[in-house]
C-alpha cells in the first residue's frame, strides 16, 4: 500500500513540475526584423503568455508573441 501511495505522490509532483518550463517570446520589430526573448525562470504557458504580450504594451512599434 505504501508503494502505492508513493508512486501516485511521484506521478503527482511530475505532473505539475513538467507544466512550467523555459518559455520563449519572439518579438517583431516594425521594420521586419525579430528578436526571440527566453523567460528567465520557469513560467506556465498561461503565466508565459502574460508575460510575453506584456512586453509590448509600451506601443513602441514592435509586437511579441508566445512560442511553442
Amino acid at each position: 500500500m505504501k508503494k502505492i501511495t508513493l508512486l501516485a505522490a511521484v506521478i503527482v509532483v511530475a505532473s505539475f513540475a513538467s507544466c512550467k518550463k523555459i518559455r520563449t517570446c519572439k518579438c517583431t520589430f516594425s521594420d521586419g526584423s525579430s528578436i526571440s526573448v527566453n523567460s528567465d525562470v520557469k513560467l506556465s504557458k498561461k503565466d508565459a503568455k502574460t508575460w510575453c504580450e506584456g512586453s509590448t504594451s509600451g506601443g513602441s512599434g514592435y509586437s511579441c508573441e508566445l512560442q511553442k
